[in-house]
């Protein structure tokens, strides 16, 4: 707690950041987290407690009044207040719905709009505090109406002037770097004209999947992006930042279900239900390995008539599994960021199946060579490597193969391709190994 008020002691209010107020706050234990929170600054309450991880939240929530949780909502923007306010109705609806109550009525009708939006929509992600200009106004009456309402803090983080018609349509984007090079005596429109660069606005619809959205971030390299309607009419804007937060947060998600986890209630305190989601894929991946058992067992008579069989056996399925996590998490992250189109989908599955080939031959004769000097049998060598060259050439396919499929399905393609790879490559591994065995030498 001392070290948080000799921040806030050592800098002006301006100067202070939420997230360096979050940083502290986490370092201190729950007896003192309480105290600290009284020291926040109210103006910056809503910033701290959405920069905090979300286990914070029930904390935050329980040790400010309705009034300030309200004041709390009231300072931040648009799209912040939506996210307070849903993680807030899903601690507690009665507080939330007191909180919302005592909201000015211009921030209830921003919230109650936003909140029309799906999940995955851009709409849900935009701000509504834009700043517009018509295209007759002269510049210099809209650079002094900006520096009026970025004093009264009505405006944060400005980095385009969006020109409208009279009904609201989006017709160019103007960074405020051009704008303060225009000729202040002339109308926006007059300087546009007379400039060589262009200031058609690139934009994205409301209803637009958030995942294109962030594409066009990527491919323009945008700070700032207008939203519209289908008639093209200006409703917001999404900024660089909430980007971030969507590509943090897809990214931890596939890194969640690529391992069987569940993101949502790995970010909770709740052991149980954490427990119960890993539980769910660990009882799954229990019965592929019980197929996996059926297939040794059917060669139980090979494995005790050659026990060389039982020590190289799990080589077989071990480099098969990882040859196969190689080209499934490639495959995985290359549709996750819009490297692999449509018609994409034969080129990635030749080229995994190549490498894995490829992979598949030189380590075969490697382990081949291994085998025959281990136990002195040649036949032995020829089984492993054979096995191994049709084990990594599965795992190349399946790997490039499931994750496409389950973008075909429109399924995550995170969710579920590592039980099903593992599945694959230790049956083929240890049917192709002790069925060859069998074959050529017993």
């Amino acid at each position: 707690m001392n070290k948080l008020q000799e921040y806030l002691d050592s800098h002006e209010l301006s100067e202070i950041h939420p997230s360096e107020i979050a940083k502290i706050l986490k370092e201190l234990d729950d007896s003192e987290f309480s105290d600290a929170l009284k020291l926040v600054p109210k103006d910056l309450l809503g910033d701290v407690t959405l920069a905090l991880p979300d286990r914070y939240f029930d904390d935050v929530v329980e040790n400010l009044s309705v009034d300030e949780l309200s004041h709390a909502i009231s300072e931040l923007e648009s799209d912040d207040q939506v996210d307070f306010m849903q993680e807030l109705e899903e601690l507690d609806e009665e507080i939330a719905s007191e909180v919302f109550d005592s909201l000015h009525e211009d921030d209830k009708q921003e919230i109650t709009q936003l909140k029309k939006y799906e999940e995955d929509e851009a709409g849900s992600y935009m701000q509504l505090e834009i700043f517009t200009a018509y295209k007759n106004e002269i510049v210099q009456d809209v650079i002094k109406r900006f520096a009026r309402l970025r004093k009264e803090n009505e405006l944060e983080n400005v980095q385009n002037l969006f020109i409208v018609n009279k009904e609201n349509k989006l017709k160019y984007a103007v960074g405020l770097d051009d704008l303060l090079i225009f000729d202040f005596t002339k109308t926006v429109y007059e300087n546009i004209e007379a400039s060589e660069e262009s200031f058609e606005p690139i934009k994205a619809q409301d209803r637009n999947d958030i995942k294109e959205v962030v594409h066009i971030f990527e491919e323009y390299d945008l700070s700032v992006l207008a939203i519209v309607n289908d008639y093209g009419v200006m409703l917001g804007r999404i900024t660089s930042d909430d980007i971030y937060d969507i590509i943090n947060e897809h990214a931890t998600e596939q890194m969640y279900n690529l391992a069987g986890v569940d993101d949502e209630a790995e970010e909770d305190d709740e052991i149980i239900n954490a427990g119960r989601k890993r539980a769910t894929w660990l009882g799954l991946n229990l019965f592929t390995a019980i197929a996996a058992s059926f297939v040794i067992a059917m060669f139980s008579d090979t494995l005790e008539s050659m026990v060389a069989l039982a020590i190289l056996m799990p080589i077989v399925a071990s480099m098969g599994g990882n040859a196969g996590t190689q080209s499934l998490t490639v495959v995985v992250r290359q549709l996750a960021l819009g490297d692999i189109s449509q018609g994409d989908a034969m080129r990635i599955i030749k080229k995994e199946v190549t490498i894995s080939l490829g992979n598949g031959i030189v380590f075969a004769i490697i382990m081949g060579t291994i085998a025959y000097l281990w136990f002195g049998m040649q036949l032995l060598g020829l089984v492993i490597a054979l096995s191994m060259i049709i084990n990594l050439l599965m795992a190349g396919l399946f790997g490039a193969f499931v994750p496409l499929f389950l973008k075909r399905m429109d399924v995550d393609p995170a969710i579920g391709s590592t039980v099903i790879l593992t599945t694959v490559t230790d049956v083929v591994g240890f049917f192709s190994f002790l069925g060859l065995a069998t074959w050529i030498l017993l």
